[in-house]
């Protein structure tokens, strides 16, 4: 019987090639997304079909309402800033950072590993296309591993070893593109885009767009996504 793992799934690239990596190494793997307020709630359209498409033993669903808390382009009635350069958009943390989010996230996928039995955790973060997100970085991914062996009756009882992986961490965003590729991800499912279009296309101006095109770019790869700008 293989090994249980929980994925995290937003719908993008990143997380759906951590999904494919995770299935490739024969985790079963339980998925969990996450409707949190997003206003790029598309994203979980993708996730849903991913999950499918890339085997998922189940798909969960949370709900939770970051919206009131605020405080993010993404949760809050603040513009997405747009047309941002490559080198602002590696300075600083953008308005688009959600206070706390992959610490929120990966809290419930502990949760639901326990359950499970899991005792892996996936997470499609990477630190060189992160936008400056503090909690992509390597030293975050350490520290929350040691807090899941502390914080659980699995981790004090001795009964399993929580791990934390995070296989893109230190890859471009077109290293992830050409590994997804190579896995058989359908980049036409995933979703990148911080404000779709009422038409239903990807902006092509925000920061994800941005990194997502540059990524396409530079692996040499046709963006399966239709784009308004």
């Amino acid at each position: 019987m293989s090994a249980r793992a929980v994925v995290l799934l937003s719908g993008g690239l990143d997380s759906a090639t951590a999904l494919a990596i995770a299935r490739a190494e024969g985790y079963a793997c339980h998925a969990l997304s996450f409707e949190y307020g997003q206003r790029h709630a598309r994203e979980l359209d993708s996730a849903r079909r991913l999950a499918a498409a890339l085997g998922a033993e189940e798909h969960l669903v949370l709900r939770l309402d970051l919206r009131a808390i605020g405080g993010s382009a993404l949760t809050a009635e603040i513009d997405v800033p747009k047309g941002r350069s490559p080198a602002t958009i590696a300075h600083g943390i953008p308005v688009t950072y959600v206070p706390a989010r992959n610490t929120i996230f990966l809290s419930h996928a502990l949760a639901w590993a326990e359950v499970l039995g899991a005792r892996d955790l996936f997470i499609g973060v990477n630190v060189l296309d992160a936008s400056g997100y503090p909690d992509c970085r390597p030293e975050f991914i350490r520290a929350f591993e040691r807090l899941a062996n502390l914080a659980t009756r699995a981790g004090v009882e001795g009964d399993g070893h929580f791990r934390i992986h995070a296989p893109l961490i230190e890859l471009s965003k077109a290293a992830i593109i050409r590994r997804g590729a190579e896995l058989q991800v359908d980049h036409g499912l995933t979703w990148s885009c911080y404000a779709p279009e009422r038409d239903g296309r990807a902006c092509g101006l925000c920061d994800a767009c941005l990194l997502r095109k540059k990524g396409f770019a530079e692996a040499g790869l046709r963006d399966p996504l239709p784009y308004a700008a």
